[in-house]
């Protein structure tokens, strides 16, 4: 199936690029794997997937100050109690919520623009990030999490090694 032809029809609906890509890129993925007879070796699994979309639709800055850095991402509709602040393997800082479409009885969406789903960053901290020393606060849909610098090593003083006669 391929929906670039049908594409100008559903954008007329309210229906976005980002969307129709998402589509077309879950068909493709089961049309591999109907052809190969199973699951297709090359393509990522669906948790890969999920997790890239979600990188690559969660807006981010980062900004480096003289003692800490600070990562400012936007998480809307997610409630400061629903979002992981993480380190993985030492140095890598996640973060992560999901936004759920609300369940209301008797009602029906005649649009639906807003993103649900999964919203995730992933940030490679460097050498001088002191990982015990994260904070995180949300405010109005934005989580700031600062991660204080560690003290620059102090330069080392050179040993006197006392010469005796022999």
């Amino acid at each position: 199936m391929d929906l670039r032809n049908l594409g100008m029809d559903l954008r007329s609906f309210g229906i976005d690029n980002a969307l129709l890509s998402t589509i077309q890129d879950m068909l493709d993925m089961s049309e591999d794997h109907d052809n190969k007879g199973g699951a297709a070796q090359n393509n990522p699994s669906r948790a890969y997937v999920r997790d890239a979309k979600a990188m690559a639709s969660t807006p981010a800055d980062v900004k480096e100050y003289p003692n800490y850095y600070t990562f400012i991402v936007d998480m809307p509709g997610i409630k400061a109690n629903e979002i992981k602040v993480q380190i993985e393997d030492d140095n890598v800082l996640v973060i992560s919520g999901e936004r759920k479409r609300e369940k209301e009885d008797g009602v029906t969406y005649l649009r639906m623009e807003r993103r649900i789903g999964k919203l995730m960053r992933k940030f490679s901290l460097p050498e001088n990030a002191n990982v015990d020393a994260i904070s995180a606060v949300c405010q109005d849909g934005v989580l700031t999490v600062t991660v204080q610098k560690l003290p620059p090593p102090e330069a080392k003083k050179p040993k006197t090694i006392e010469v005796k006669l022999g």
